[in-house]
C-alpha cells in the first residue's frame, strides 16, 4: 500500500458485465444484451450513502502480500499485458505508476488492484471470478464463470464470505483452498477517478480509486448483497439504469453516472469486450473533477474543458472556491470545449463532451436528452 498518500486513500471497484438471461439476438434499441452489476450502499454509510454504486472499496495490504506471487505467473506482470507509454502531454496515472518495491511490495500496483476488486466483488455480493489453476483461461472472449464443481457448498462458501470481510488476507487462504487464482487477466483497466476536494465524506475522506472491466459470458450463479455494506443488488443495462436514474429510483454519484454513460456506446456484450481488451493496453489518466459552484447547481469540470484550472489544486491545501453567480445554462451558453458533469439536483445530472478522447477511450452518450446541442458544438 501507498504509505506516502496522507490526503486521499487508494481503492479499487469494477464495472462488471455479463450475459444477460437469456438475451435475445437482436436486443430492443437502447437496452444491449449484457447487464451491468449495480450494488446500493447502506443509508449508513460515511461516504456516499443509499448510492448505487458498483462493487469495489479500499486496498487492503493483504492485496499488496507478497504471498500472492506464490500463486499467480511469475512472468512480468504476473502475466498482465504491458502498457503502452501515455501520449504526449500526458502521463501515467499515479496510481498505476508508482513503484511499489520502495514501499515494500513486490506486488506491481497493476496487479494488487485487480485483486482488490475482485476481492471486494466477492465481499459485497459474493460474486468469486476465480481461475482454476495458476494462469489466465483460455480463449479470447468474455471469461466464463468458476464451474460449479470447483464451488464450495453454500454454506461454507458464506463462512468463507464472512471470513474474508473480516480479514482481507483470508482471501488468498481461499485461492488456495479452492486451487484457483484471482482472474485478473478477465478485468481490463478502464479509468481512474479521485473524489474532488470540497466531495469528500465524512472524516474527509477522498479516494484515488482504479477503475476496471470486466466482461463475463453469463450472470454468475451465486450473487447477494452483504447487508453490511450493501443492502441491496441489481442487474441492469446501463440504459435501463440511467432512466432508473432519472425516474428517481436509484441514484449514481458523478463518475458512476458518467461511466455507464459511456457503456450506452456498446450494445453488444462482445463489442464491449473486444474494445475494453483493446483499449486497456493504452492505460489512462487520472481524473480529478474540479467543483464550480453556480447560482443554480454545480459543474463538475474534468480535464480538458475549457474551465479546468492549469494548475488543479489536488490537497485541498490552496483553499480554492471556484464559484460564479451565473447561472448553469449562462455558463454552458458562453462555453464551446466541453468535459463536464452538470448536476442541478441529486437525481438531474447531465454529461457535455465535446473534446476529442485520450487513450483511445470513448466519450459518454447520452440518451433521450437536450444536452446534445451543447455536446456537439465546438
Amino acid at each position: 500500500m501507498n504509505r506516502r498518500l496522507q490526503h486521499w486513500r487508494e481503492a479499487a471497484t469494477l464495472l462488471l458485465a455479463a450475459g444477460r438471461p437469456g438475451r435475445l439476438p437482436r436486443p430492443p434499441l437502447g437496452r444491449g444484451d449484457y447487464e451491468v452489476l449495480l450494488l446500493q450502499r447502506n443509508s449508513r454509510s460515511g461516504f456516499m450513502p443509499s448510492a448505487h454504486v458498483f462493487p469495489g472499496g479500499l486496498v487492503e495490504a493483504a492485496d499488496f502480500s507478497a504471498d500472492w506471487l506464490g500463486l499467480l505467473p511469475a512472468s512480468p506482470r504476473c502475466g498482465l499485458g504491458p502498457v503502452r507509454p501515455p501520449p504526449p502531454g500526458s502521463r501515467r496515472a499515479p496510481l498505476f505508476a508508482t513503484d511499489r518495491e520502495p514501499l515494500g511490495s513486490p506486488l506491481p500496483g497493476e496487479v494488487a488492484f485487480r485483486i482488490c476488486a475482485i476481492r471486494e466483488t466477492f465481499e459485497e455480493a459474493g460474486i468469486l471470478l476465480l481461475v482454476p489453476g495458476g494462469g489466465p483461461a483460455a480463449g479470447g472472449g468474455p471469461a466464463p464463470p468458476l464451474p460449479a464443481e470447483r464451488l464450495p457448498p453454500a454454506a461454507e462458501l458464506g463462512e468463507w464470505r464472512r471470513r474474508v470481510q473480516a480479514d482481507a488476507a483470508c482471501f488468498l487462504q481461499l485461492c488456495r483452498h479452492l486451487g484457483c487464482v484471482p482472474n485478473i487477466w478477465a478485468l481490463q483497466e478502464w479509468s481512474n477517478w479521485l473524489t474532488p476536494v470540497g466531495r469528500a465524506g465524512r472524516g474527509g475522506r477522498r479516494y484515488d480509486t482504479a477503475f476496471y472491466l470486466c466482461c463475463l459470458e453469463e450472470r454468475p450463479p451465486h450473487a447477494s448483497q452483504d447487508d453490511r455494506e450493501v443492502t441491496a443488488l441489481l442487474w441492469s443495462s446501463p440504459a435501463e439504469a440511467i432512466e432508473r436514474f432519472k425516474s428517481q429510483e436509484i441514484w449514481f454519484p458523478p463518475p458512476q453516472f458518467y461511466e455507464l454513460c459511456r457503456l450506452c456506446n456498446f450494445s453488444s456484450l462482445h463489442e464491449l469486450h473486444k474494445f475494453s481488451s483493446d483499449r486497456a493496453l493504452e492505460g489512462c489518466e487520472q481524473w480529478m473533477p474540479v467543483v464550480l459552484t453556480a447560482s443554480d447547481g454545480y459543474i463538475h469540470l474534468l480535464p480538458g474543458d475549457e474551465l479546468y484550472p492549469e494548475d488543479p489544486d489536488y490537497t485541498g491545501e490552496k483553499k480554492i472556491i471556484m464559484s460564479t453567480d451565473k447561472k448553469v445554462e449562462d455558463i454552458m451558453k458562453e462555453g464551446s470545449v466541453f468535459h463536464r458533469i452538470v448536476t442541478k439536483n441529486i437525481n438531474n445530472l447531465a454529461v457535455y463532451v465535446n473534446i476529442q478522447p485520450k487513450y483511445k477511450h470513448m466519450n459518454p452518450l447520452m440518451i433521450n436528452s437536450d444536452w446534445a446541442g451543447y455536446n456537439s458544438r465546438l
